[in-house]
């Protein structure tokens, strides 16, 4: 069974005449590789996807694919739950030190951990209720499906916007002067 390396010192050592019909068996063998492989339960990988290194790394945040918007919404949902706790405890304890003032001003080293603490907590509890992640996971995945405008559609949409803007702000700025002088002659100002 022909292997990759020796398809390429069989084409290096071959004339160049009859390219056709060396690319054609080049290729059959490497067909043969790949079924041998995939029988031997062994992925095909070509040469060329292990000689660089950078372009294994370029490739890396897509492995994830949708997943990482859910880890990304689960991450937010846990700031933002943070967030708004400490909010609340400011407010609250805010309101106590004006009721009773031995409480004194809100301490942010003791909120701001304990914040942290329950934004981590509520993200988990989301995490392992399965109905809720597995919303979160259909969203994502109806969000990859999205075709989002290029950078040229984003500019041509914001030109048009500036343009009617101002052609409609030119326009009612006219009526309102035509207007104007049309009620001083009615009216006499």
């Amino acid at each position: 069974m022909p292997t990759e390396e020796n398809l390429k010192k069989e084409t290096a050592n071959e004339p160049e005449e009859g390219g056709a019909e060396l690319a054609e068996r080049a290729e059959g063998a490497e067909a043969e590789v790949r079924n041998a492989n995939a029988e031997d339960g062994a992925p095909y990988r070509a040469a060329e996807e292990h000689e660089d290194e950078d372009d294994l790394d370029a490739a890396a945040p897509t492995q994830l694919g949708t997943r990482r918007f859910v880890y990304a919404f689960y991450f937010a949902g846990g700031i933002t739950g943070a967030f708004l706790f400490s909010k609340v405890v400011n407010l609250v304890w805010t309101r106590l030190s004006l009721w009773r003032p031995a409480f004194g001003e809100p301490h942010d080293e003791v909120v701001m951990p304990i914040a942290a603490v329950v934004g981590t907590l509520v993200a988990v509890y989301y995490w392992r209720d399965q109905e809720a992640r597995t919303l979160v996971e259909e969203v994502a995945s109806e969000l990859s499906k999205v075709t989002w405008p290029t950078r040229q559609d984003v500019i041509n949409s914001t030109f048009v916007v500036i343009i009617t803007t101002l052609v409609a702000t030119t326009f009612f700025a006219l009526m309102d002067r035509f207007w104007g002088f049309v009620t001083n002659l009615v009216y006499g100002a």
